[in-house]
């Protein structure tokens, strides 16, 4: 009889002892669960203000500036309004990157669908997850990226207008090694600012992308003429078809 109390016992304080080690490591997992959900929370409201604030003011700098400007000694770039820009730059750009701008919230899913049918070896990425990208992020082929820019493009359309989205990538993309932006670009190549560009001149811009280091658009490559003419002409069928309403119509 006393054995079997004693097994109890034993058997009881066992117990105890398991519970009190597995109290603790919950409560570690609890915490560290916390503070992970609250350093996502700590991101999300991080992209929210600056994504609101973004939409009325202009960016300042983004990473890959950042990166270009120590790399380089400095960069060229200088913000224009939107009545500052030639309407043929926006046109042109849409035409040769992103002909379905106005029709897409975000993401253009008919060239996902080809992009995968040709085995990944077609670009799909639209002018609003390239805006994303180069205002809120990082330059760069990896998942995380890649996440975070298919989590904030959605929130982007939602909030901004399209010819918002337009005027700001077209402030910050990058025209040759370290000049960003339509208004330093045009000084660069043709010495003249960026409301006075031609429909060539600004399709010849729109041609070095998205290759702007290894593109002329002064001195253009057989290459960059071809492509030159094609945006010229695909320039003229969105303007015609309604798929420049969203940018070239007043908000």
């Amino acid at each position: 009889m006393s054995r079997l109390m004693s097994d109890a016992k034993k058997s009881t304080a066992a117990k105890k002892a398991k519970t009190a080690a597995t109290v603790p490591a919950m409560g570690r997992w609890q915490m560290a669960r916390w503070w992970v959900l609250r350093g996502l929370a700590g991101l999300a409201a991080f992209y929210a203000a600056l994504i609101l604030i973004f939409a009325f003011v202009p960016p300042p700098i983004n990473l890959y500036q950042i990166g270009e400007a120590w790399r380089l000694g400095g960069i060229e770039k200088d913000w224009v309004d939107w009545d500052e820009i030639s309407p043929d730059m926006p046109l042109s750009v849409v035409a040769a990157e992103d002909a379905n701008f106005c029709l897409h919230w975000g993401f253009d899913m008919e060239a996902i669908r080809d992009a995968i049918a040709d085995g990944g070896g077609r670009g799909a990425s639209t002018l609003s997850q390239q805006l994303v990208k180069n205002t809120f992020l990082w330059h760069g082929r990896n998942w995380a990226r890649k996440a975070m820019e298919a989590a904030l493009t959605p929130v982007v359309e939602l909030v901004w207008t399209k010819r918002r989205i337009l005027h700001v990538y077209l402030n910050v993309v990058e025209f040759d090694e370290g000049v960003f932006g339509v208004q330093a670009a045009a000084q660069h190549y043709f010495n003249v600012d960026a409301r006075d560009l031609t429909a060539l001149q600004s399709a010849r811009l729109a041609a070095v992308l998205p290759d702007p280091k290894g593109r002329d658009a002064a001195n253009p490559s057989s290459f960059v003429r071809s492509r030159t003419k094609a945006i010229l002409a695909g320039a003229e069928t969105i303007s015609a078809d309604g798929r420049a309403d969203c940018f070239a119509t007043q908000d």
